[in-house]
């Protein structure tokens, strides 16, 4: 549309607009200047002399215009003036003015507003002239048209072209020799049925004036923004070439649109650690604003860098089933001469401009696939390699229409910084899941599973932080010891990484080697060992932990009941419930020793409570009863009253429970609890309880 002319020079704007003042000059026209907010109205000499005043009686406001006015034609031109200003559109009006000795003179003025910052007229400026000589008023009218850089045509009411200035015979690349008498849709034929007719047809049926943009096709190919008023004689159009300006927005769209984008792939992919999932849904983000259509590809890193296509979409909703067919056919019928072997194997963009379907086609293998990418018949492909730390871990192909053609330069680099981006949050996040599964594993290697003694059902629970790794410093252990007694551990080393881990196991594994390389060594004097054995390790850490141990003799055996001791270094007491239900929290928090890794020459104690056969009891870490909106004490009756409803439950379904009601599997914290339920000696196994497990040198039952 910018081609619809010659590129004009400063010097020839500078010709138009001496032509514009010489012939206002020759036709006597005034101008004005009407600051909308101060209120002063600037006149030129020649306008201060038409309403009848001189340079010394002109007050400069809009009263001085007033008072001129007919007052017949007051009400309607105030209107008009009104109208312009609150629209922020152009003015027009014929009025009469009364001039001081009686005589009357027809004036005619057309002023346009400017708008200020917010959008608001600020300035009216225009021009008007005397028009009580009609023949002269439409010889100087004709002038002025003709002086005018922008374009200007009438038509009578047969649509016939009636007037046509020169810029206009510029703008529509036709002679008025060629246009005068003829009939506008005859000669443009792409307005007939377009904004041109439609506005047109209405301004006369209305006599109101319209205003409008629109586009033209070849071979004016160019935007226009039109004014149209009709009058008794038929329509005046008034139009400028707006293609320069059209075409600037339009990039500064683009533009905001690929910033857009950006933005919203960043967020996509960095707001969650499932990428891979995010990166399927890339083909919707980059369509249409990219390409008209687009398909995701990943590598996967097993050593056979397999191909997958994850995600496809298209800007046209009926064609969408089509290119989700052609994804799933189209890897398995490549040729290993296809685009995306080279752009993976390359590690580069593969970008084929022009006749795209076709290559495709040639790189296809015949079948179904082959033939779908025809009835898609893309113009242009671009093959993106998604890069992460030096390898390429997917593609991102896209494809344009013969009507959108090739990808433009600006698409090209936006496009390239998408695949970037992708590249490394895919990288991220498998790098991220390698880890967790290596946490995961390391996590296992440390909670084992729990001994199955004949008399006792041991369950145990792990929970990592939602906001957390998956491996940290809480740890639950059971094992028996050489005597036959079952123990119980609970603890947790402060943090959620993995050094908190490491610590954990080493303390564990501390822990296991004191509690079953001493006979009956009681908890107590297992805790009071491991807390010597950091110091002379250098264990720098802090860990709490609570050891139970459940012992038995011959006459506990025969009245069924077990002891259990108790001893914690700063963790939470345990919980039982009794065969009747009734729930008992282990005497008291804050009660508890000094943490491990404080002072390693600390008394510890020990408390002794004896248990009824059927007992449970539940040890577990601070996570499944703490909150941040309340205390340690409310979390643990809060432990108390889901523990009186459920505490009758098989174990397993016990626990799960308990941590189902209490942190609904996004705990704040790490969450570790083992708990173990006696069952009766002078019965069978339950089958609940799963098969019997315990080392061959450990007696079936504790005591002797």
């Amino acid at each position: 549309m910018d081609d619809l002319a010659t590129p004009r020079s400063a010097h020839d704007r500078d010709a138009d607009q001496l032509r514009a003042e010489l012939a206002m000059d020759a036709a006597g026209i005034g101008t004005f200047d009407w600051d909308l907010v101060t209120g002063r109205l600037d006149w030129d000499d020649r306008l201060v002399e038409l309403f009848g005043y001189s340079v010394e009686t002109f007050d400069h406001t809009i009263v001085g215009f007033n008072d001129r006015l007919h007052p017949d034609d007051l009400d309607r031109v105030t209107a008009a003036l009104r109208t312009a200003i609150d629209s922020g559109g152009d003015f027009a009006a014929l009025y009469r003015v009364l001039l001081p000795g009686g005589d009357t003179r027809w004036v005619s003025a057309r002023g346009r507003t400017l708008p200020g910052p917010d959008g608001q007229a600020v300035r009216l400026v225009g021009v008007a002239y005397d028009v009580t000589d009609q023949r002269d008023a439409e010889l100087r009218v004709t002038r002025v048209l003709e002086a005018m850089p922008a374009g200007f045509y009438s038509l009578d009411r047969e649509w016939r072209f009636t007037h046509v200035n020169a810029a206009a015979e510029q703008l529509l690349l036709r002679g008025r020799d060629e246009l005068l008498g003829r009939v506008i849709w005859d000669e443009f034929p792409a307005a007939v049925g377009s904004a041109f007719e439609e506005s047109y047809r209405r301004a006369v049926e209305t006599g109101e004036t319209v205003m409008f943009p629109a586009y033209y096709p070849p071979p004016l190919d160019g935007w226009y923004e039109l004014r149209a008023w009709p009058s008794s004689e038929g329509l005046s159009v008034y139009f400028l070439d707006v293609t320069a300006r059209h075409r600037e927005q339009q990039q500064a769209e683009r533009a905001a649109a690929r910033l857009e984008l950006l933005a919203e792939v960043t967020e996509q992919l960095t707001g969650t650690m499932e990428t891979e999932q995010a990166v399927g849904l890339l083909a919707q983000l980059v369509v249409p604003t990219l390409a008209d259509w687009c398909i995701v590809t990943l590598v996967d890193q097993d050593g056979r860098r397999a191909l997958r296509d994850v995600g496809w979409w298209h800007r046209d909703e009926t064609w969408r089933p089509v290119v989700g067919d052609y994804a799933r056919l189209r890897l398995a019928s490549l040729r290993d001469s296809a685009f995306v072997h080279r752009a993976l194997a390359s590690g580069r963009a593969v970008v084929i401009e022009h006749g795209a379907a076709a290559a495709v086609q040639e790189v296809l293998l015949p079948g179904e696939a082959h033939e779908l990418i025809g009835r898609l018949d893309p113009e242009s492909i671009v093959v993106l390699p998604l890069r992460g730390r030096g390898r390429t871990v997917g593609l991102l192909t896209l494809f344009n229409a013969p009507e959108r053609g090739s990808i433009t330069a600006e698409d090209l680099a936006t496009a390239g910084e998408v695949a970037s981006r992708a590249g490394l949050a895919l990288d991220n996040a498998r790098l991220y899941g390698q880890q967790v599964a290596l946490a995961e594993q390391l996590q296992r290697s440390f909670l084992t599973a729990p001994p199955e003694p004949d008399h006792a059902e041991i369950v145990v629970r792990y929970l990592p932080a939602t906001e957390a790794a998956a491996i940290g410093g809480d740890w639950y252990d059971a094992f028996l010891q050489p005597d036959g007694a079952t123990v119980l551990v609970i603890g947790d080393v402060a943090g959620h990484d993995i050094a908190a881990a490491a610590s954990m196991g080493q303390l564990r594994s501390l822990l296991r080697g004191i509690a079953t390389s001493h006979d009956e060594a009681g908890p107590a004097d297992v805790l009071r060992r491991l807390d010597a054995s950091m110091e002379l390790l250098q264990l720098d850490t802090l860990a709490t932990a609570g050891i139970a141990r459940f012992e038995q003799d011959a006459d506990q055996r025969e009245r069924a009941v077990t002891r259990m001791r108790w001893s914690s270094a700063g963790h939470l007491p345990p919980v039982t419930i009794d065969p009747d239900g009734t729930v008992t929290v282990l005497g008291q928090w804050g009660h508890a020793d000094l943490l491990l890794g404080v002072d390693p020459h600390t008394a510890r104690t020990e408390t002794v409570v004896t248990l009824d056969r059927g007992a449970t009891v539940l040890l577990f870490t601070d996570g499944l009863v703490e909150r941040r909106d309340s205390d340690l004490d409310e979390g643990i009756a809060r432990l108390q009253a889901v523990l009186a409803e459920v505490g009758s439950r098989p174990l397993q379904e016990m626990c799960d429970l308990v941590v189902e009601r209490l942190v609904d599997g996004r705990p704040d914290d790490d969450v570790a609890l083992v708990a173990v339920r006696l069952h009766r000696q002078d019965r069978p196994r339950p089958a609940e309880a799963g098969p019997r497990r315990l080392p061959p040198s450990v007696p079936d039952e504790p005591g002797p």
